[in-house]
């Protein structure tokens, strides 16, 4: 296999440095390693030769090819040490203008044929190569933390990168054993950006008051299938990091309200409660464990009244056969006796609403989420109204949790906590497609690489229906008359073609 970089620079000995340094020599590169600190070069070195030594104790490596690593891991003393590298990989802090002129003195060492990138998450690609007499070899490579297991690296064509250098680029990514995907120099190319969605939309529905952290995780845990719910994600991740990732999309698309910033996080961060790292975040950690409150107790009702179904309930006749299947006195009439429970399963409307538009008590009003098959999830969502009385909200609560499936009850919104979320995520990435920051399967690749949902954003559009997802955000943009919920044209039109199919089939 010819490589497609043999000699290559990493400049910046931290985590993600020495991450590429390490897959980089794996791949059989002569790897030079510099920083302006001489003992971080030595640090990563022995970080990287303890991570092989690890690898051969458990049999995944042999001594020999261990060998062949520590070999090509080498270190520099000085930029002039990197004047025959093909490649110079840029890892160091986010600042433009230190980028900008370190790789100003880069173009005077290396030779015109060399490809310089930076590994930035929030800068603009073209704004630091502007200062460059060779843009067109200057590119972005953006890799992600853990780099030997986050296997997915976004390459970023700046304004004036050759097309040429990106398929290079992509060619050694996979040489690595990573997965390439070409990104648009926008901010927060793929990755970041496709995930504005998720943390963001948490934090509004937290700050309505309609749930807690811990809620909110256990709904999209047990609901769509995240491995992580946003608030443990944020801990994760750390709001040190994340809070600035939020305000710089938001500010780099002139505040777009999509991605606009909450409040939440800026208080946390301002008070040092960023995650993990530190022991509280959104959660209060012992011996790095997050001390999770306990979910409440199913009510106990001695005496359950009738059930009676809106004839407007999304999946109402999956709705009918779950009640049935929970052993509900179910009730047929055109409208509901005076002492019924009375469900509705809105898509995007408030339970409020729906009660005052099709005429029902509030009081005896209590919504379900029905956007996914019952069948295909771990937990059901239940909503009430304000004016809902306590003892059809228990009668509510226990029903559903008959048959031992775990039950949540949220206060009133437009939209439930996996309606209002997953059609935030497919509108981003919807938007995304528009703009033509990349392609339909670069997006999907990337973000299921990167962020590891258990979908890709348009196949979580395609498997709850573009049709669900367009009517959950015309009817927000009602409620909340905000314009972060306004739907992307991509997604108008696929939802368009999908009615069109529809007709055509009946």
């Amino acid at each position: 296999m010819t490589l497609a970089f043999s000699k290559v620079a990493i400049i910046g000995a931290g985590a993600m440095g020495r991450g590429i340094a390490q897959i980089a020599a794996q791949a059989g590169s002569q790897v030079w390693l510099f920083d302006t600190q001489a003992e971080a070069i030595q640090k990563a070195r022995d970080a990287v030769f303890q991570q092989w030594d690890k690898l051969q104790e458990k049999g995944r490596l042999t001594a020999e090819a261990v060998a062949g690593y520590k070999s090509r891991l080498l270190a520099a003393t000085s930029l002039q040490d990197l004047a025959d590298c093909e490649l110079v990989v840029e890892a160091i802090v986010e600042k433009l203008d230190i980028k900008k002129s370190l790789f100003t003195d880069l173009e005077k060492i290396l030779a015109p044929t060399a490809v310089l990138v930076t590994n930035t998450s929030s800068l603009s690609v073209t704004a630091i190569a502007a200062a460059l007499k060779r843009p067109g070899q200057f590119a972005g490579y953006h890799f992600f933390n853990p780099v030997p297991l986050m296997k997915v690296v976004e390459v970023i064509a700046g304004l004036k990168t050759d097309a040429a250098v990106c398929q290079r680029l992509s060619e050694f990514a996979r040489q690595m054993g990573h997965t390439p995907v070409q990104a648009q120099d926008t901010p927060g190319f793929i990755v970041n950006h496709a995930g504005r969605g998720y943390g963001t939309e948490a934090l509004r529905i937290v700050s309505e008051g309609i749930a807690d952290f811990a809620t909110i995780d256990r709904i999209l845990r047990d609901q769509v299938g995240f491995r992580l719910g946003p608030f443990e994600l944020f801990d994760l991740t750390a709001l040190d990091v994340s809070h600035h990732v939020i305000e710089a999309i938001y500010h780099q698309y002139y505040e777009e309200p999509r991605y606009r910033p909450n409040v939440i996080t800026a208080q946390r961060l301002a008070g040092g409660v960023v995650g993990k790292k530190v022991g509280e975040g959104f959660y209060k950690y012992t011996d790095g464990v997050a001390q999770l409150p306990a979910e409440p107790p199913v009510p106990v009702v001695d005496d359950m009244p009738p059930v009676w179904v809106s004839p407007r309930a999304a999946r109402r006749m999956e709705l009918l056969q779950l009640l049935k299947d929970l052993g509900a006195n179910i009730e047929s009439g055109a409208s509901p006796s005076p002492h019924a429970l009375t469900i509705v399963a809105p898509l995007g409307f408030d339970i409020t609403t729906v009660a005052v538009v099709e005429r029902l008590d509030p009081a005896r009003t209590v919504g379900i989420d029905m956007l996914i098959d019952d069948a295909a999830t771990k937990r059901r969502v239940l909503a009430t109204n304000p004016a809902t009385r306590t003892d059809m909200r228990d009668a509510a609560h226990a029903l559903f949790a008959r048959d031992g499936k775990a039950v949540s009850v949220i206060r009133d919104s437009g939209g439930f906590v996996t309606q209002r979320v997953v059609a935030t995520i497919v509108n981003i990435a919807s938007d995304m497609c528009q703009q033509r920051i990349c392609s339909p399967e670069d997006l999907e690749t990337a973000v299921t690489l990167g962020l590891a949902y258990p979908l890709g954003p348009l196949a979580m559009g395609n498997h709850y229906g573009p049709t669900n997802v367009l009517e959950v955000l015309f009817n927000l943009q009602t409620v909340y008359g905000d314009m972060r919920y306004r739907p992307s044209p991509w997604l108008r039109r696929r939802g368009a073609i999908c009615l069109s199919l529809m007709h055509t089939e009946e």
